[in-house]
């Protein structure tokens, strides 16, 4: 009835397991992936056809984690899985990324990938088998992907690099002194696609090298998956990527120097308006065929793309006029909201961010449910991204996932230099308010942030600053690393690369390519632009504030700490604690 393949590998301290052919038989693609006694299943199915004037890629990913996983029942009055945690929502984006650039160009059919977590050993972090299990379900669905990829997560201690550390020593990263980084990095055979950490001031070096140590060892895992699919896939979806050539051709021939002019404009608001003028010319100047073809969407934004990228790779210049390492103007200002604990506002160019710092006592920590155990967290970080901010009208309500991700990075990027709850011990709430954005929004906040702690007189051990980072790579190899990125040219250019850090080392890497041939020149050229550029940063956040403030805001909740004598101690707790319970109410 079943017709099963089966394959393992020795990884680490630890055997993964492949299979497929037993369960979700009727899904395009279906893998139980296994590390140790950690389970993911992760199925995909796709759409045969596109929907008809769909001009871009509908990929859904879901990561969810089923509470008998780990033996438990789920809390709360319903007893049931709700709404995705925030590890849920930021798993799906890290199985997402690295996934999205490998569809072949042109394929706009829907896709939907789920991966379930159905065993956890509370050693392994299902994350990572789940984005093993997501690249091979996909390897074996048929659907024009151009993996796979392997993942792994590498931890560095006592100088060394360690290749998928166990979760206690990954979890509260902040209380293990001998664990300085948590990385998780994603490619192909040839390429790393992904990088997503936390660090306590690791060195250039140190976090490049932790990249290569990772690339390496999942090595063996893009090579199970490769011998496992010669064994289980289903015959290629056939497509053929569109050939639009005629269509450019005349797409920019109608619109080229009005697209140019447009792009030439300095003022954001101005040159989006431009483009969109732009574009409307060249539509009113089509046939109706060409109006009705589906690769119109994808012609023009290829026009825009080369007119952006032309000058950068070739003499340096940028759409604003900068060049490739200039960071934009920055303003800092502090101690703005005179009611809150904290407050700052850091503007860089077009990129705006208000951060809000509230302190509050053991009581406001937030209690998190994980599937290894609940934990308290002291250090809580809100990033709100509105729709004003860009000049738009859009959706307003619950953050998206895009808003938890930005939020966690600014978080792991301020985690090293916090104090110890024993010297503070306080909760601490930021509120990140994107006020204005033009690129770099999260590290906006990781810079306000920094700020706004240290108006609130939290005592960090450095201020922390974050700049993002973008690549313009040619077909003929020649390339270009950007410092202080625009968001046009993240959208339209090949690398986000984002590190956060202190003057003595990162404490943050983020990092996501849409094109194979990222090699480490190419990665140690944007770590040593990067780190130029947060020196800069932290000098002109210096102007503000260098250090916490000594003294808290009058409205600021104030903790003391007496020492009670030994033989007085049964007076203070009081008979059948009568006497402590009326000090605590």
């Amino acid at each position: 009835m079943f017709n099963v393949t089966r394959k393992s590998i020795q990884w680490g301290q630890e055997t993964l397991t492949l299979e497929t052919g037993k369960i979700a038989r009727q899904a395009d693609g279906s893998v139980i992936a296994t590390l140790g006694e950690t389970s993911v299943m992760a199925n995909v199915t796709f759409a045969k056809e596109a929907k008809p004037g769909q001009d871009f890629f509908p990929l859904t990913v879901h990561y969810q984690e089923k509470t008998y996983a780990a033996g438990k029942i789920p809390g709360g009055f319903f007893k049931r899985e709700g709404r995705p945690s925030e590890k849920e929502t930021l798993t799906s984006r890290l199985i997402d990324r690295p996934i999205r650039p490998l569809f072949v160009d042109g394929f706009k059919n829907e896709v939907l990938v789920i991966c379930t977590v159905l065993s956890h050993d509370l050693v392994n972090d299902p994350d990572i088998v789940a984005m093993i299990a997501a690249s091979a379900a996909l390897t074996i669905s048929g659907v024009p992907f151009m993996g796979p990829i392997g993942a792994a997560r590498v931890g560095f201690a006592n100088g060394e690099y360690v290749l998928n550390p166990e979760v206690s020593d990954m979890d509260q990263l902040r209380m293990n002194p001998e664990q300085r980084l948590d990385l998780v990095v994603a490619g192909t055979k040839d390429a790393v696609m992904m990088v997503e950490s936390e660090a306590y001031e690791l060195s250039e070096a140190e976090m490049l090298g932790a990249v290569k140590f990772g690339h390496e060892q999942m090595q063996p895992v893009i090579d199970l998956i490769i011998d496992f699919a010669e064994d289980c896939a289903k015959e290629p979806f056939d497509f053929t990527p569109p050939d639009y050539a005629d269509l450019y051709g005349r797409v920019k021939a109608a619109g080229e120097t009005q697209m140019r002019a447009a792009f030439a404009i300095l003022d954001k608001q101005a040159r989006t308006n431009a483009i969109s003028a732009a574009v409307a010319a060249i539509k009113a100047s089509l046939s109706e065929e060409d109006l009705a073809d589906a690769n119109l969407g994808s012609a023009i934004k290829k026009l825009e793309s080369s007119i952006l990228r032309g000058d950068v790779v070739t003499n340096g210049k940028r759409i604003d006029g900068r060049d490739t390492k200039t960071v934009r103007p920055i303003v800092s200002e502090v101690g703005l909201l005179p009611r809150t604990h904290g407050s700052a506002l850091f503007t860089r160019g077009e990129t705006q961010g208000l951060v809000i710092t509230t302190l509050g006592t053991g009581e406001d920590e937030q209690i998190i449910d994980a599937l290894h155990g609940n934990f308290r967290s002291n250090f809580l970080l809100h990033y709100n991204f509105p729709p004003y901010s860009v000049g738009e009208v859009g959706r307003f309500g619950p953050p998206g996932r895009r808003e938890i991700g930005h939020g966690k990075l600014a978080w792991r990027a301020l985690q090293a230099v916090l104090p110890a709850p024993t010297d503070f011990p306080y909760t601490i709430r930021l509120v990140s308010e994107i006020t204005e954005s033009n690129g770099s929004s999260s590290m906006a906040t990781v810079c306000g942030s920094s700020l706004s702690m240290m108006d609130a007189g939290v005592p960090l051990k450095a201020p922390v600053a974050g700049v993002a980072m973008g690549l313009i790579l040619e077909d003929d190899g020649k390339w270009a690393v950007l410092t202080d990125i625009l968001g046009d040219e993240d959208h339209l250019g090949d690398m986000d690369f984002k590190v956060a850090g202190t003057s003595n080392g990162i404490t943050s890497l983020q990092m996501d390519i849409k094109v194979a041939g990222i090699t480490p020149a190419i990665m140690e050229q944007a770590l040593a632009q990067a780190k130029d550029g947060r020196m800069h940063i932290l000098g002109e956040m210096a102007k503000a504030l260098t250090e916490g403030r000594s003294e808290f805001s009058a409205h600021a909740p104030r903790i003391e700490t007496m020492t009670i004598p030994t033989d007085k101690i049964r007076e203070v707790i009081g008979s059948g604690g009568k006497v402590i319970r009326e000090i605590v109410e």
